[in-house]
């Protein structure tokens, strides 16, 4: 049974963490940047304190040691409902847009999306484009991670929010045998990553501002830019590279991230199956679309073709969604091919969308299992991943998460496609936002302003049933589930 108490006692935790965000833009808009926003950011703070003062004196003390699998789903879902109208009270106050496009900016931010429905981007104020860039950092590795980090009285119970927030199959990988220290380490590896990024950007050429709102961007895979042009912006191949790489440690396990650099050992990398499988497609892909391109002549010289090829083969298989030059101009089949490949997705535990390449591996292993055993029906071959047997149980969740991603694709095109979309332009905007991707094609390829307000709801879900992985939001929807 999901005890309503305790929920909202939690609730009470996100919206005080979004004052503290909204306050201190507000002082970096007063004292640095002194771009007159700092009003709406100081209002928006208040607000968000005192309804947090609301919730936690209106309900009552809760025990941390019963917090149940149920309200841990509940909690998670409705953090990322709460966080996403919370981030969007400055963007609608600020930018003059409508409190549905707002929130939508809103949760594509802190969902690592990336999609957006702003324009003019490089005459706004700085540092409302770094508290825009500043959200998809904080939902990057999760609120629900980071409230479970600086919560000690969450030592326990924030076990099962965690287990709720994490995304992937497997959910066993911990970094630390206490889940508050555990927490704290993936906040620790992000936070780090986050400062070479930023140190990498400013080295290639980006100055210290663009640097690190980019940072925030990159390390979390979602693609947010301060420029209506993304990294085409800067015309350097450099920073592309340095992009590259920052996009693939974001769409690495951070856990691994973690043991490789507490043990000393970067071979951890490679001995790790789904990023050694993950690197391994990258590098094919980009190589094919990098042939393909300079056959076509698209670029002048080959290694120019490989940037370009490359960094948007892994800006879209890691979910980032950045962009450096004009996709229509490439030829028809690479549209497809970037769509498919976001379905592919990054690692489980990282900050990537799409469908986690674990999946792909035991889907693929499944397949190839079927095969074998159509040719030898009384032979036993068991999947093995990492010289491991995987269960049933595991298998039978990849394939009903594999179904109902393909199937929640097909439903929510043809919803969309009502709303006055074409089908390319439907499908790709419902790809974008299902694998926390971004950019669409057709109609939605440079923004999604086109898009009707009832779809950019049906978006808003489409996000986070992307962002949540599908069986923590529908759970909810059962009656089972409130009954206990």
């Amino acid at each position: 049974m999901v005890r309503i108490n305790t929920v909202s006692r939690l609730l009470a935790f996100p919206l005080l963490w979004f004052s503290a965000i909204q306050a201190t833009f507000a002082i970096l808009s007063v004292s640095i940047f002194k771009d007159e926003v700092a009003t709406v950011f100081f209002g928006s703070s208040l607000a968000l304190l005192v309804v947090s003062g609301i919730v936690w004196l209106r309900t009552a003390a809760i025990n941390h040691q019963t917090i149940s699998n149920q309200d841990g789903l509940v909690f998670a879902v409705l953090t990322w409902i709460v966080a996403g109208f919370s981030g969007a009270i400055p963007i609608y106050f600020i930018t003059g847009v409508s409190f549905t496009d707002a929130t939508f900016e809103s949760i594509s931010a802190l969902t690592t999306t990336g999609a957006t429905i702003l324009v003019g981007l490089d005459d706004m104020p700085k540092s409302f484009l770094l508290y825009r860039q500043f959200l998809q950092w904080t939902g990057g590795l999760g609120v629900v991670i980071f409230v479970v980090a600086i919560l000690p009285m969450l030592n326990i119970g924030g076990m099962r929010l965690l287990m709720a927030e994490t995304p992937g199959p497997v959910k066993n990988d911990k970094v630390a045998p206490r889940v508050r220290s555990a927490a704290r380490y993936l906040w620790l590896v992000y936070v780090a990553l986050t400062l070479l990024c930023a140190s990498g950007y400013w080295i290639a050429g980006m100055s210290l501002y663009d640097a690190v709102a980019h940072s925030f961007t990159t390390v979390s895979t979602g693609g947010f830019s301060t420029h209506d042009a993304s990294m085409g912006y800067f015309e350097s191949e450099l920073i592309l590279w340095v992009s590259n790489v920052f996009m693939i440690l974001g769409a690495i396990s951070f856990a691994l991230h973690y043991r490789a650099n507490h043990n000393r050992n970067w071979l951890d990398y490679l001995l790790d199956e789904e990023t050694r499988v993950f690197l391994v497609i990258l590098a094919c892909v980009s190589l094919g679309v990098t042939i393909y391109l300079f056959n076509h002549a698209i670029y002048d010289d080959f290694f120019t073709t490989l940037t370009f090829a490359a960094f948007h083969i892994v800006s879209f298989m890691t979910s980032t969604g950045y962009g450096a030059t004009d996709l229509s101009a490439w030829p028809g089949a690479t549209a497809l091919i970037l769509v498919f490949v976001s379905y592919l997705g990054g690692c489980a535990g990282s900050t990537a969308g799409g469908n986690k390449v674990i999946r792909d591996i035991i889907s693929f292993k499944l397949i190839r299992q079927q095969l074998f055993l159509l040719v030898h029906p009384h032979a036993v071959k068991t999947i093995r991943y990492q010289h491991e047997t995987v269960k049933p149980t595991i298998v039978s969740a990849v394939l009903a998460f594999m179904t109902l991603a393909a199937a929640t694709t097909l439903v929510f095109t043809i919803l969309m496609m009502t709303t006055g979309l074409d089908f390319w332009s439907a499908f790709t905007a419902v790809s974008a936002c299902i694998n926390v991707l971004g950019p669409g094609f057709g109609e939605v390829s440079s923004n999604f302003i086109v898009v009707s307000d009832t779809g950019i709801w049906l978006l808003n879900i489409a996000m986070l049933l992307g962002r949540l992985e599908y069986f923590t939001l529908i759970a909810l929807l059962l009656p089972t589930f409130w009954r206990g």
